[in-house]
Protein backbone atom coordinates (compact mmCIF):
# COMPACT_ATOMS: atom_id res chain seq x y z
CA UNK A 1 0.00 0.00 0.00
CA UNK A 2 1.35 3.93 -0.37
CA UNK A 3 0.19 6.34 1.37
CA UNK A 4 -2.60 6.03 4.15
CA UNK A 5 -5.93 7.61 3.33
CA UNK A 6 -5.80 10.55 5.95
CA UNK A 7 -2.51 11.21 4.26
CA UNK A 8 -1.82 14.90 2.18
CA UNK A 9 0.75 16.02 -0.19
CA UNK A 10 3.96 17.58 1.16
CA UNK A 11 3.24 20.97 -0.91
CA UNK A 12 1.51 23.99 0.57
CA UNK A 13 -1.48 25.23 -0.98
CA UNK A 14 -0.69 28.76 -2.68
CA UNK A 15 -2.56 31.17 -0.62
CA UNK A 16 -4.70 33.23 -2.80
CA UNK A 17 -4.37 31.31 -5.68
CA UNK A 18 -7.82 31.14 -7.88
CA UNK A 19 -8.65 27.55 -9.74
CA UNK A 20 -11.81 25.79 -10.66
CA UNK A 21 -12.43 22.40 -9.20
CA UNK A 22 -15.09 19.94 -9.96
CA UNK A 23 -15.84 15.75 -9.67
CA UNK A 24 -16.06 13.91 -13.58
CA UNK A 25 -17.36 11.49 -14.41
CA UNK A 26 -15.23 10.35 -17.53
CA UNK A 27 -15.81 7.28 -20.38
CA UNK A 28 -13.29 5.32 -22.03
CA UNK A 29 -12.77 4.13 -25.04
CA UNK A 30 -14.85 1.35 -24.53
CA UNK A 31 -17.56 2.54 -23.10
CA UNK A 32 -15.97 2.20 -19.37
CA UNK A 33 -17.35 5.34 -16.90
CA UNK A 34 -14.69 5.98 -14.36
CA UNK A 35 -14.61 9.05 -11.57
CA UNK A 36 -11.89 11.83 -12.00
CA UNK A 37 -11.82 14.94 -10.32
CA UNK A 38 -10.52 18.17 -12.15
CA UNK A 39 -8.75 20.87 -11.22
CA UNK A 40 -8.47 24.01 -13.55
CA UNK A 41 -5.72 27.01 -13.48
CA UNK A 42 -8.21 28.98 -15.95
CA UNK A 43 -5.37 30.02 -18.10
CA UNK A 44 -5.16 29.70 -22.11
CA UNK A 45 -2.38 27.28 -23.01
CA UNK A 46 -1.26 25.97 -19.84
CA UNK A 47 0.30 22.75 -19.55
CA UNK A 48 -2.28 19.46 -18.88
CA UNK A 49 -1.21 16.96 -15.99
CA UNK A 50 -2.93 13.52 -15.70
CA UNK A 51 -2.32 12.38 -11.98
CA UNK A 52 -2.15 8.95 -11.39
CA UNK A 53 -3.01 7.56 -7.99
CA UNK A 54 -1.52 4.88 -5.67
CA UNK A 55 -3.65 1.38 -5.22
CA UNK A 56 -6.54 3.25 -3.57
CA UNK A 57 -7.24 4.42 -6.63
CA UNK A 58 -8.48 8.40 -6.90
CA UNK A 59 -9.05 9.66 -3.57
CA UNK A 60 -8.21 12.88 -1.55
CA UNK A 61 -4.48 12.91 -1.59
CA UNK A 62 -4.73 12.81 -5.34
CA UNK A 63 -7.34 15.27 -5.40
CA UNK A 64 -5.32 17.91 -3.30
CA UNK A 65 -2.48 17.63 -5.80
CA UNK A 66 -4.34 17.93 -9.10
CA UNK A 67 -4.96 21.80 -7.20
CA UNK A 68 -1.34 22.38 -6.29
CA UNK A 69 -0.31 21.61 -9.72
CA UNK A 70 -3.59 24.19 -11.13
CA UNK A 71 -1.76 26.36 -8.48
CA UNK A 72 0.96 26.06 -10.61
CA UNK A 73 -0.97 26.99 -13.77
CA UNK A 74 -1.42 23.64 -15.22
CA UNK A 75 -5.06 21.94 -15.49
CA UNK A 76 -4.94 18.68 -14.19
CA UNK A 77 -6.95 15.60 -13.51
CA UNK A 78 -6.58 12.87 -11.17
CA UNK A 79 -8.30 9.57 -11.94
CA UNK A 80 -9.50 6.06 -10.98
CA UNK A 81 -8.73 2.76 -12.26
CA UNK A 82 -11.61 1.09 -11.42
CA UNK A 83 -14.61 2.05 -13.00
CA UNK A 84 -14.78 -1.36 -14.43
CA UNK A 85 -15.10 -2.93 -11.01
CA UNK A 86 -15.93 -0.20 -8.29
CA UNK A 87 -18.16 1.80 -10.21
CA UNK A 88 -17.86 6.09 -10.19
CA UNK A 89 -19.00 6.67 -6.53
CA UNK A 90 -16.71 7.93 -3.70
CA UNK A 91 -15.43 5.35 -1.20
CA UNK A 92 -13.96 5.25 2.22
CA UNK A 93 -11.15 4.31 4.39
CA UNK A 94 -12.31 0.88 3.93
CA UNK A 95 -12.89 0.12 -0.02
CA UNK A 96 -11.13 -3.23 -0.29
CA UNK A 97 -8.69 -1.80 -3.08
CA UNK A 98 -6.52 -4.30 -3.35
CA UNK A 99 -9.27 -6.86 -4.98
CA UNK A 100 -9.90 -4.11 -7.33
CA UNK A 101 -6.30 -3.59 -8.22
CA UNK A 102 -5.79 -7.79 -8.99
CA UNK A 103 -8.30 -6.72 -11.89
CA UNK A 104 -6.73 -3.82 -13.61
CA UNK A 105 -5.42 -4.49 -16.97
CA UNK A 106 -2.49 -2.60 -18.82
CA UNK A 107 -4.57 -1.84 -21.88
CA UNK A 108 -7.93 -0.51 -19.81
CA UNK A 109 -5.51 2.14 -17.67
CA UNK A 110 -4.00 3.25 -21.09
CA UNK A 111 -7.64 3.49 -22.58
CA UNK A 112 -9.01 5.52 -19.09
CA UNK A 113 -5.78 7.30 -19.52
CA UNK A 114 -6.26 8.87 -22.65
CA UNK A 115 -10.06 9.96 -21.81
CA UNK A 116 -7.98 11.82 -19.58
CA UNK A 117 -5.60 13.05 -22.13
CA UNK A 118 -8.32 13.90 -24.44
CA UNK A 119 -10.29 16.12 -21.99
CA UNK A 120 -7.44 18.10 -20.85
CA UNK A 121 -6.59 18.96 -24.47
CA UNK A 122 -10.38 19.60 -25.73
CA UNK A 123 -10.87 21.72 -22.71
CA UNK A 124 -8.09 23.69 -24.25
CA UNK A 125 -10.03 24.31 -27.60
CA UNK A 126 -7.32 23.29 -29.77
CA UNK A 127 -5.72 20.07 -29.11
CA UNK A 128 -2.00 20.99 -28.63
CA UNK A 129 -1.33 21.33 -25.28
CA UNK A 130 1.53 19.82 -23.82
CA UNK A 131 0.23 16.87 -21.60
CA UNK A 132 2.12 14.93 -18.99
CA UNK A 133 1.26 12.00 -16.86
CA UNK A 134 2.47 11.92 -13.07
CA UNK A 135 1.85 8.77 -11.15
CA UNK A 136 2.94 7.22 -7.44
CA UNK A 137 3.77 3.26 -6.55
CA UNK A 138 1.36 1.28 -9.24
CA UNK A 139 0.56 4.59 -10.80
CA UNK A 140 4.08 5.52 -10.91
CA UNK A 141 5.12 1.98 -13.40
CA UNK A 142 1.52 2.54 -14.86
CA UNK A 143 2.96 6.62 -15.73
CA UNK A 144 5.79 5.47 -17.56
CA UNK A 145 4.06 3.15 -19.49
CA UNK A 146 1.69 6.12 -21.14
CA UNK A 147 5.34 6.73 -23.25
CA UNK A 148 4.51 3.68 -24.98
CA UNK A 149 0.55 4.35 -25.05
CA UNK A 150 0.14 6.63 -28.04
CA UNK A 151 -1.03 9.52 -26.26
CA UNK A 152 1.02 11.79 -27.84
CA UNK A 153 2.27 13.25 -24.22
CA UNK A 154 5.22 15.49 -23.36
CA UNK A 155 6.40 13.58 -20.51
CA UNK A 156 5.58 10.40 -17.71
CA UNK A 157 7.07 10.36 -14.78
CA UNK A 158 6.69 8.27 -12.08
CA UNK A 159 7.35 8.08 -8.18
CA UNK A 160 8.64 4.85 -6.61
CA UNK A 161 6.77 3.11 -9.71
CA UNK A 162 8.30 -0.73 -10.09
CA UNK A 163 10.21 -0.30 -12.93
CA UNK A 164 11.21 -4.24 -13.85
CA UNK A 165 7.70 -5.66 -12.33
CA UNK A 166 5.09 -6.55 -14.96
CA UNK A 167 1.30 -6.07 -14.47
CA UNK A 168 -1.28 -7.47 -12.65
CA UNK A 169 -2.40 -9.18 -16.08
CA UNK A 170 1.47 -10.35 -17.02
CA UNK A 171 1.39 -7.16 -19.00
CA UNK A 172 5.04 -6.11 -19.93
CA UNK A 173 7.13 -3.84 -16.65
CA UNK A 174 8.13 -0.52 -18.25
CA UNK A 175 11.59 -2.01 -18.37
CA UNK A 176 11.06 -4.09 -21.11
CA UNK A 177 9.07 -1.26 -22.76
CA UNK A 178 11.50 1.20 -23.00
CA UNK A 179 12.40 1.20 -26.45
CA UNK A 180 9.18 2.24 -27.50
CA UNK A 181 8.62 4.88 -24.97
CA UNK A 182 7.91 8.31 -27.29
CA UNK A 183 8.41 11.15 -24.36
CA UNK A 184 11.11 11.92 -22.10
CA UNK A 185 10.39 10.26 -18.69
CA UNK A 186 11.56 11.03 -14.96
CA UNK A 187 11.99 8.71 -11.65
CA UNK A 188 11.59 9.40 -8.32
CA UNK A 189 12.31 6.93 -6.00
CA UNK A 190 13.29 6.17 -2.28
CA UNK A 191 16.45 4.78 -1.47
CA UNK A 192 15.71 2.67 1.70
CA UNK A 193 12.29 1.59 -0.66
CA UNK A 194 12.10 -1.71 1.13
CA UNK A 195 9.80 -3.36 -2.16
CA UNK A 196 12.43 -1.26 -5.16
CA UNK A 197 15.74 -2.16 -4.74
CA UNK A 198 18.22 0.08 -6.15
CA UNK A 199 19.54 -2.11 -8.47
CA UNK A 200 16.25 -2.10 -10.17
CA UNK A 201 16.35 1.43 -10.95
CA UNK A 202 20.02 1.46 -12.37
CA UNK A 203 18.80 -1.41 -14.53
CA UNK A 204 15.99 0.98 -15.69
CA UNK A 205 18.39 3.95 -16.18
CA UNK A 206 20.52 1.28 -18.30
CA UNK A 207 17.86 0.75 -20.62
CA UNK A 208 16.90 4.24 -21.08
CA UNK A 209 20.15 4.83 -21.28
CA UNK A 210 20.67 2.05 -24.03
CA UNK A 211 17.73 2.88 -25.94
CA UNK A 212 18.55 6.44 -26.46
CA UNK A 213 15.49 7.82 -24.44
CA UNK A 214 15.61 11.04 -22.64
CA UNK A 215 14.98 10.26 -18.67
CA UNK A 216 15.98 12.15 -15.68
CA UNK A 217 16.30 10.04 -12.10
CA UNK A 218 16.91 11.00 -8.79
CA UNK A 219 17.30 8.42 -5.91
CA UNK A 220 16.82 9.54 -2.32
CA UNK A 221 19.33 8.15 -0.12
CA UNK A 222 17.39 6.84 3.14
CA UNK A 223 13.86 7.39 1.38
CA UNK A 224 11.27 4.99 2.05
CA UNK A 225 7.97 4.25 -0.47
CA UNK A 226 5.07 7.01 -0.50
CA UNK A 227 7.80 9.44 0.92
CA UNK A 228 6.20 12.13 -0.92
CA UNK A 229 3.60 12.49 1.99
CA UNK A 230 3.36 15.48 4.66
CA UNK A 231 3.33 12.60 7.37
CA UNK A 232 6.94 12.07 6.70
CA UNK A 233 8.65 15.35 7.96
CA UNK A 234 12.13 13.71 8.47
CA UNK A 235 12.10 13.54 4.40
CA UNK A 236 10.39 17.08 3.97
CA UNK A 237 14.09 18.42 1.78
CA UNK A 238 13.53 14.68 -0.38
CA UNK A 239 9.94 15.71 -1.12
CA UNK A 240 10.37 19.46 -1.80
CA UNK A 241 13.51 18.52 -4.54
CA UNK A 242 10.74 16.29 -5.81
CA UNK A 243 8.57 18.75 -6.30
CA UNK A 244 10.56 21.41 -7.74
CA UNK A 245 11.93 18.47 -10.11
CA UNK A 246 8.56 17.89 -11.72
CA UNK A 247 7.89 20.78 -11.98
CA UNK A 248 11.09 21.87 -14.06
CA UNK A 249 10.85 18.88 -15.78
CA UNK A 250 7.19 19.85 -16.87
CA UNK A 251 8.66 23.19 -17.58
CA UNK A 252 11.56 22.06 -19.89
CA UNK A 253 9.39 19.59 -22.23
CA UNK A 254 6.56 22.12 -22.16
CA UNK A 255 7.05 23.85 -25.48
Amino acid sequence: MCVPYDSTPPVAPISGAAIDTQDLVLASRDGTKFAAYHASAGRPGSAGVVVMPDVRGLFRFYEQLADRFAEQGMDAVAIDYFGRTAGVGKRGEDFPFMEHVQQTRAASVAEDVGAAVKFLRQSEGDGRRAVFTVGFCFGGSNSWLQAAAGHGLAGAIGFYGRPTSPGWDGSAAPIDRAAEFACPVLALMGGADQGIPVSDVERFERELERAGKVYGAKVYEGAPHSFFDRRYEEFSEASADAWERVLDFMSRHSS
